[in-house]
């Protein structure tokens, strides 16, 4: 291949250039003493081209110069004509790709890298994953004033190789000097930190929280040169919230320049105003909320059995009020209706927070909303929460209750107050809605009264982000509880006032700022063929493990789609619609004499094999799965339907016709 003069020309000076920065010459000229004094000394002979490269190779410094060398492509280039031949095979490792970065120059922005990590020691003894092996990763994700970024995964060890940079503008509040550039003391005011998590993900798919870390950036605002680097110690969560998990190494870098910065006793000052101001809010509202307890309790002494949660602790263990963990969240084009937002919610997975050792005690866990969002999965308060923010985002008045369900157990749930007066429970797990009408215990026995559906059975508070309210009822049971939040005898208020000193946006609190909702990153038609295929052949080898051969019925495969989607738009607005086609579908798709058999279930993840474990536990679907006669045909149909954050429901459709055999 042979190049223009003028790019040969480009190339020879790039090399040049790499060379001098490696310093290789310096190199080539030791290797060349030491082998003229080692060889000739001792031969006499003379020293040719091929013993100098060869001396050069033994000592590596040829491999690390091929390794440094790396050719670029800017994606921007407009003179390419011809498009790139696709990739035969895949490597492990992506070569870098210069990617160009729209960067205002009339904004401020932070570069934050993450240059690797270290003393990860729960991964010490993990082994070096083989090219192609599948291994556990970890996955930083970060969230810094409305923006989202996350890491590309890397492998778990005791010190993973992260190296990725995310840039983070600094923009004012203030809509009129929102365009202007942020100066250092502007920038020094805003108190909002940088939210990291640390998310493992297995080798089945299975995502846990590692770490959960605010980092402080404004350091970087006193730095010399506007650059600072930063060791990040991140601590466990949950029960191991006091125990190093690791160190992250970070680079903290202002983009343009700051003119003037600031000294480190300014910077350092601001932070103990702050801290100052933050810890004397939350003081005189803990001594506000132990005020409100005692009067709670002098109502009825019965009061004091009653769940009544004021604070509710993070994933960091550190104590918060619960209206804290509640904020209208506006979910932008992604979510259309409150409906539709309560199926969102309920395909997140559910896990209760991980507790060491027996007892069967539940440990207490309420997530922050990046932490929640980041693993895909929580507790029922962690649903509650963000299904309670997302109503309010709808302009809905709604609360999240605190009580018990069946056998006291103890759970959370969502409440909307209609302005005609209807109360709606809301099951943030399952996206089932309840109309809820009281009692009445004075009524006589020949009155009839209404039965309740809902699983829920005794309530102690509710709360959103401006209110709360202690159930000072007679009987805390759900089903004789009156909802009118007017009246104080039955429903103890707490100050507003009180609340929003602790829980209000833009004020310096301890309160992590909420992160926006994310689009879907997952390709519905690609994952559903992907664990059709998977399905098919799981079926095809049990059947051939019972003796049994399998012969698939495309088109009545595609005729099952019909019913999945209108399966998951049941779920999402209550309504049935499109049974009638798929019937009278089914009917002509199967001959006279023969007996069609079909089976949908519903998952919120995306493992074909644990889907088909789960399947053949129900003697439906294993019927169908085994089954034996003439003529048997089988199908089934996989429709994944996406929502935001990744989140899935899977539908799954299992299938047969045979001819009946009396």
């Amino acid at each position: 291949m042979s190049l223009p003069p003028q790019k040969a020309c480009e190339l020879k000076q790039i090399i040049h250039q790499q060379l001098v920065k490696m310093d290789v010459h310096g190199r080539i000229r030791e290797v060349l003493a030491e082998t003229i004094r080692e060889e000739l000394a001792l031969e006499h002979q003379q020293l040719s081209t091929e013993d100098l490269i060869k001396a050069l190779r033994q000592r590596g410094i040829i491999d690390d110069v091929m390794k440094e060398l790396k050719f670029v492509t800017d994606v921007n280039e407009k003179e390419s004509t011809s498009a790139p031949k696709p990739s035969t095979h895949f490597v492990d490792r992506e070569p870098p790709v210069l990617k160009k970065t729209n960067i205002d120059p009339t904004r401020r922005y932070l570069y934050l890298q993450v240059l690797g990590g270290k003393a990860f020691l729960e991964h010490l003894q993990e082994p070096e994953p083989l090219p192609g092996q599948v291994c556990s990763t970890f996955t930083l994700c970060l969230h810094f004033r409305n923006q989202r970024f996350r890491s590309k995964p890397v492998p778990c060890a005791c010190e993973p190789d992260f190296h990725d940079g995310f840039l983070l503008e600094v923009h004012k509040d203030s809509l009129g000097d929102g365009s202007k550039m942020a100066d250092a003391t502007t920038m020094l005011s805003i108190c909002d930190p940088v939210h990291m998590v640390l998310i493992k993900t297995d080798t089945s798919g299975e995502t846990a929280l590692v770490a959960s870390y605010f980092l402080e950036w404004r350091s970087v605002l006193a730095a010399e040169n506007g650059i600072t680097n930063v060791a990040v110690e991140l601590l466990g969560v949950g029960t191991e919230s006091k125990v190093s998990v690791g160190v992250l190494n970070i680079r903290l870098e202002m983009y343009p320049q700051i003119n003037k910065t600031l000294s480190p006793e300014v910077t350092n000052t601001q932070f103990a105003l702050e801290h100052q101001k933050t810890t004397e809010k939350e003081r005189l509202f803990l001594v506000y909320a132990k005020q409100w307890w005692r009067e709670y309790l002098q109502i009825r002494p019965t009061h004091n059995v009653r769940l009544v949660k004021i604070f509710a602790q993070d994933e960091n263990g550190v104590n918060r009020p619960v209206c804290s963990y509640i904020r209208p969240l506006r979910a932008g084009r992604l979510l259309d209706t409150p409906r539709q937002a309560a199926r969102f919610v309920s395909v997140l997975g559910y896990e209760r927070a991980p507790v060491i050792g027996g007892g069967g005690g539940k440990q207490e866990q309420w997530c922050t909303l990046l932490a929640f969002l980041c693993r895909n999965k929580g507790d029922c308060e962690d649903h509650a929460n963000l299904l309670c923010s997302l109503l309010l985002g709808f302009g809905l008045e709604a609360f999240v209750c605190v009580g018990t369900k069946a056998k006291g157990v103890p759970h959370t749930w969502v409440m909307t107050c209609g302005t005609d007066g209807t109360i709606t429970f809301w099951e943030s797990l399952t996206g089932h809605r309840y109309i809820h009408r009281p009692i009445n215990p004075d009524d006589p026995p020949i009155v009839e009264q209404p039965k309740p559906l809902y699983p829920y059975r005794t309530i102690g508070c509710i709360f959103n982000h401006q209110k709360f309210f202690g159930n000072c009822q007679p009987s805390d049971a759900v089903e004789v509880c009156v909802f009118d939040l007017h009246d104080e005898s039955k429903w103890k208020p707490m100050s507003g006032e009180a609340i929003k000193s602790v829980c209000s946006t833009g004020t310096t609190s301890s309160v992590p700022p909420f992160p926006p909702l994310c689009a879907s990153a997952v390709d519905a038609a690609v994952i559903s063929n992907e664990m059709e295929l998977q399905l098919r052949i799981l079926v095809s080898e049990h059947r051939k493990d019972l003796g049994l051969s399998t012969v698939w019925d495309d088109h009545l495969s595609y005729l099952l789609s019909p019913a999945l989607a209108a399966y998951e738009l049941e779920r999402t607005t209550s309504v049935s619609a499109g049974n009638e086609e798929f019937q009278d579908a089914v009917r002509r798709a199967v001959p006279d004499g023969h007996t069609f058999k079909g089976f949908p279930i519903h998952f919120v993840y995306r493992n074909a094999r644990r889907a088909f474990a789960t399947c053949l536990r129900s003697p439906f679907c294993e019927e169908i799965i085994c089954c034996r006669g003439d003529q048997v045909r089988l199908a089934v149909r996989v429709r994944v339907f996406t929502y935001p954050e990744s989140a899935c429901a899977v539908w799954i459709m299992f299938a047969c016709k045979y001819r009946s055999v009396l």
